[in-house]
């Protein structure tokens, strides 16, 4: 059936549907769900679960996860954050693998510790991530041993026990800010007094650094046990053989003979409504959130169970539309909002609503949110918004079912991890999209409406919240005023929505078609480049990577630096002004109604140096992707109002952006680096917008966008070329092509020279940051690029090796940076450090040596085939991925060079040598010549110091 973007196809199918489904309900409804008949699923005699699902994407690639049933819920009282640590101590020493060897060896098959391999504990559960490239048999034997010594192999020592501790603590730190002390008091009101609000996964910082190793021990041995445990093997392997070796590995696992109950704690109801305030000098924004009562749900299990998620979704995604449809208001009640069905933990969820805060205040926006959702619960919705909604649902759906065999084998296993924990349904994608086929077309108003009553039930005990900045005490209601306001708004006359008729579609008619003029194949790259009568390019790659997937890009020079400095601000946000306003005849609100149900999306914006058109699309929309290019380079839409709803937006969101202390940091390693040159974008401010004109930001945009000249426009994905080119005719060939000027102007921006060093203390917590900036001239080319990056490889191992895993002096950090052609031949290294503050000078010592250590000698033969192993990884997962063709073949055509290259980069990545990699760091880590700045706590506790 042809679904042209539409609901369903043909309206007499969707109304066939919608006769049938009383006798079909009636039928199924208490039918159970079945589990995806591709997945082999099951159970050893000791308990251990396991899940396999043979997946070609990507190829030679198996995805094994290991997840634990046991997270810090469990932890006695002298355990607070062992779960957590259990997980590092996984990587720390096991039967197998002594301490840094786990790791090593992983990274020589090209898996990125960090990137690849990771793992995660939460509340409930501990989950050990694990890819493994299959290209030599060894590499899975390897995998499945790695997965079997987290099991039940962790050794514990003494020793590197001790050591991990540090690394922990600096993990705590990096979650150390205003959220996170927020957070802490926040979360005994939403959870009522349970358990979970004294039980945060990272722990209590005086334990972590006292608890006795037979605390961690303790918790291992409990709950590391197979009848808590599942294997997850999902990629390019046969299941038979899958199922043997989980056997093989798993089934001698042993459980403990007197073993603890595995309990979930329960979360009391709230019996009044109450309201909380929170407030902290250094929060970036104000909130409001209204939530209510939390209720007690099982699993899904039948066609019933998936019918009322379904109905969840539809009431979530209306109740969403409407909510975005109060911030285009010329005076928003709050600056964005949204609303949703939470779960808050197994077994529980609530609905909530919140909202960013305008300048209208706290009562205005909590008054708002109450007004929607007592409009949902006594009024319902309209006919025409559960129209619209289902359109979406069902894309989302259809779009899953046609990329079913191209699904990612990651995807796949996190789905059927939840199942594991949570109990997701896992039908499969195939039953899922005939259910939604079937389901979607008898779901009424009325089953709407009543969910929405089930949800918000009337003058139920409600749990208001108000999150902000303290600097102005003004601003900040109490709590009394909080709870009378949700109350009053509660029980204030509402009035039901009015709704508003959607276009049937973007354009009326086509404009007058142009012509392709001329057309040449390129058999080595698989593209084909036309020349429009307008003197527009076009190169076409298809491919088969996504069955659904089309993506369109394309740059040019020009950019904001051909803007006068007193514009600059007009300039920063034109694009942004321009989409805030809609497309065409459209509000933005207009337009999410005529595109429901259809999966196109374009953007247009300029950067200093470039103008830059990005957007994607199914298939079947891609007539509607080519109209959206097509409008937005006709004349932007004017709409003062909407304009006017954007700014006020704007400056509520920028007021307290220089209260974050990485923010300010940030903005001062700018301005060093870059000696305060006039053209630098800074945070941005209240104040910038005020320097926003509507006039000329909407002039500025059409000066660029109002002309197609000087793009080559690339299509990538799954389109045919032959039927590709009729929309290219129309809606490209159409397109106006006045001159323009086609190049960029050097601002002069350069960085400083020498060793600079900065220091500025801020924030109110014991954390530092430590940045290094090396900069210099480079001439560009794809071999030095390639070189650039496998230093930045190589440097990234060293980091970790030495400064987290032996000095323990972080946990997270690294090496990253560019070279880059525009608007001079240049390059960019930023090392980021983020450690204690005591620790400052060791951290700069330490990586101050490990790039002497790489100038001097190298990198060692093993740490270069482990940076080229998982160079190539990246690299042929990425040459079967449609975005990584798109912006090589854009790049290419930028900047005039052969787009071929990228298909000899293994070749070149291959041929590099150690001696390769100590002249790149020779050459671009200069240490004459760097930035070095720290962030330090604010001496006194108070304001920025520089």
């Amino acid at each position: 059936m042809k679904k042209n973007g539409s609901w369903l196809g043909k309206t007499g199918f969707a109304l066939l549907l919608a006769l049938c489904w009383p006798a079909l309900a009636a039928e199924n409804l208490n039918a159970p769900l079945p589990v995806n008949p591709h997945l082999r699923t099951g159970k050893l005699d000791n308990g251990l679960t396991y899940y396999i699902q043979q997946n070609s994407r990507p190829a030679k690639r198996v995805e094994l996860r290991l997840v634990v049933k046991a997270g810090s819920i469990l932890e006695d009282v002298d355990q607070q954050g062992l779960a957590h640590f259990t997980e590092h101590m996984a990587f720390d020493g096991t039967r197998h693998f002594e301490k840094h060897e786990l790791i090593s060896y992983l990274q020589s098959l090209g898996v990125k510790f960090g990137a690849d391999l990771n793992a995660y504990t939460s509340f409930n559960e501990t989950v050990y991530i694990l890819p493994i490239p299959t290209d030599k048999p060894d590499n899975l034997k390897t995998g499945f041993q790695v997965l079997q010594d987290w099991a039940q192999g962790v050794t514990m020592d003494g020793a590197a026990i001790d050591k991990e501790r540090n690394v922990v603590l600096e993990e705590a730190r990096l979650g150390k800010g205003a959220g996170d002390r927020m957070m802490r008091k926040l979360l005994p009101e939403i959870y009522n007094g349970s358990r979970y609000a004294e039980r945060l996964p990272i722990g209590k910082e005086s334990l972590l650094k006292t608890f006795p190793h037979s605390a961690i021990r303790r918790f291992y041995a409990d709950w590391y046990r197979p009848d808590l445990e599942a294997v997850f093997v999902i990629g390019d392997i046969d299941p038979v053989q899958a199922e043997r070796m989980v056997r093989s590995y798993f089934g001698g696992l042993k459980n403990p003979q007197d073993e603890r109950p595995r309990a979930y704690p329960a979360i009391p109801a709230r019996m009044h409504s109450a309201a909380v305030v929170v407030t902290d000098r250094e929060a970036t924004m104000d909130m409001v959130r209204v939530r209510y009562p939390i209720a007690h749900y099982p699993p899904e299990m039948t066609l019933g169970d998936y019918r009322e998620d379904l109905v969840r979704e539809l009431f979530v995604s209306m109740l969403g539309e409407r909510l975005q449809e109060l911030t285009q208001k010329e005076r928003p009640p709050f600056v964005m909002a949204d609303a949703g069905v939470e779960p808050l933990a197994p077994g529980y969820r609530s609905f909530s609503a919140s909202a960013i805060i305008g300048r209208g205040g706290a009562v205005p926006a909590l008054q708002a949110l109450v007004h929607e959702n007592e409009r949902a619960r006594r009024f319902g919705f309209s006919a025409d918004e559960l129209e619209q909604a289902k359109k979406s649902l069902y894309r989302e759906y259809e779009t899953a079912y046609r990329e079913r065999d191209k699904t990612d084998s990651a995807s796949y296993a996190a789905e059927y991890i939840r199942n594991f924990l949570v109990q997701e349904p896992i039908p499969g994608i195939a039953n899922e999209y005939d259910y939604v086929k079937n389901t979607l077309p008898g779901i009424a108003v009325d089953e709407i409406d009543a969910y929405a009553r089930k949800m918000i039930p009337s003058h139920a005990a409600m749990l208001v919240v108000y999150m902000g900045s303290s600097k102005d005490k003004a601003r900040t209601p109490t709590r009394h005023q909080l709870l009378q306001a949700a109350i009053r708004a509660e029980n204030a006359a509402v009035r039901p929505w009015q709704d508003s008729k959607a276009a049937s579609s973007l354009m009326a008619q086509p404009p007058k078609a142009g012509r392709i003029v001329s057309e040449q194949e390129d058999k080595t790259l698989g593209t084909t480049e036309l020349t429009l009568s307008n003197g527009v390019k076009v190169i076409l790659k298809p491919t088969d990577f996504k069955n659904d997937q089309v993506l369109l890009a394309a740059s040019r020079f020009g950019g904001t630096s051909l803007v006068g400095k007193k514009d600059m601000y007009s300039a920063r946000y034109a694009s942004s002004i321009v989409y805030a306003m809609g497309l065409g005849p459209f509000t933005p609100v207009d337009l999410s109604k005529v595109l429901a149900g259809k999966s196109a999306y374009l953007f247009a914006d300029s950067d200093a140096f470039t103008d830059t058109i990005s957007g994607a699309s199914s298939s079947d929309d891609l007539p509607t992707l080519f109209q959206q290019l097509y409008l937005r380079m006709q004349p932007p839409r004017r709409d003062p109002s909407l304009f006017h709803a954007y700014i006020s937006k704007a400056q509520d969101m920028a007021k307290d952006a220089s209260s974050d202390p990485d923010a300010v940091f940030n903005d001062m390693v700018q301005t060093t680096l870059y000696a305060n040159h006039p053209r630098l974008l800074h945070v941005p401010k209240p104040a910038d917008f005020d320097r926003v004109s509507l006039g000329r930001a909407l002039q500025i945009y059409q000066s660029r966008f109002g002309s197609a000249r000087g793009f080559t426009f690339v299509v990538v994905g799954s389109f045919d070329v032959a039927k590709i080119k009729p929309l290219i005719a129309t809606y490209l060939a159409s397109l106006p092509t006045p001159e323009l000027p086609l190049h960029y102007r050097d601002l002069g921006v350069r960085p400083v020279v020498g060793v600079v060093k900065k220091e500025m203390h801020a924030g109110m917590e014991p954390r530092s940051r430590v940045l290094l900036v090396f900069t210099g001239n480079a001439n560009w080319s794809h071999e030095k690029n390639l070189r650039f990056q496998l230093l930045m490889d190589a440097m990234n191992i060293r980091i970790m090796d030495t400064l987290r895993e032996k000095l323990s002096l972080i946990y997270s950090g690294g090496m990253h940076g560019a070279l880059d052609r525009t608007p001079y031949g240049n390059y960019r290294i930023n090392i980021a450090l983020p450690c204690a503050p005591e620790n400052v000078d060791k951290v700069i010592a330490a990586m101050l040596a490990e790039i002497r250590k790489m100038q001097q000698d190298g990198p060692t033969a093993q740490e270069l085939e482990k940076v080229k192993q998982g160079w190539l990884e990246d690299y042929n997962i990425a040459m079967r991925t449609n975005g990584a063709w798109l912006a090589d073949l854009k790049d290419a055509a930028l900047h005039g060079t052969d787009p071929a290259a990228m298909l000899k980069d293994a070749k070149i990545v291959n041929a590099l040598t150690a001696a390769d990699i100590k002249a790149a760091a020779n050459r671009y880590l200069n240490t004459g010549n760097y930035l070095q700045a720290v962030l330090y706590p604010a001496k006194d506790g108070g304001a920025p110091q520089k």
